[in-house]
């Protein structure tokens, strides 16, 4: 499911409804989407840190991840691509 925040224009993804094991695709699927400046909201039932882990071992220091939300139900966080510096 996919919908924006009318204050922030910013894209959530809430994974919720998924089960696991379409999660971690569904993620890298929106991820690789993204363009330099673009970002989303990713919203969880658990700290999804393992993603934060594995994005950073495919693209290192290629996003910025930001906690909005830290539990214990929901979880929310910001993940921004990077421009790439010259």
């Amino acid at each position: 499911m996919c919908q924006t925040s009318e204050e922030t224009d910013v894209t959530e993804i809430d994974v919720r409804s998924l089960v696991p094991a379409q999660r971690h695709a569904r993620f890298f699927q929106i991820v690789g989407d993204l363009r330099a400046g673009d970002s989303f909201v990713l919203v969880n039932d658990h700290d999804p840190k393992p993603l934060y882990y594995q994005l950073q071992a495919e693209h290192p220091d290629a996003f910025s991840w930001t906690y909005l939300e830290q539990g214990p139900s929901v979880w929310k966080v910001e993940i921004a691509k990077q421009f790439k510096v010259a």
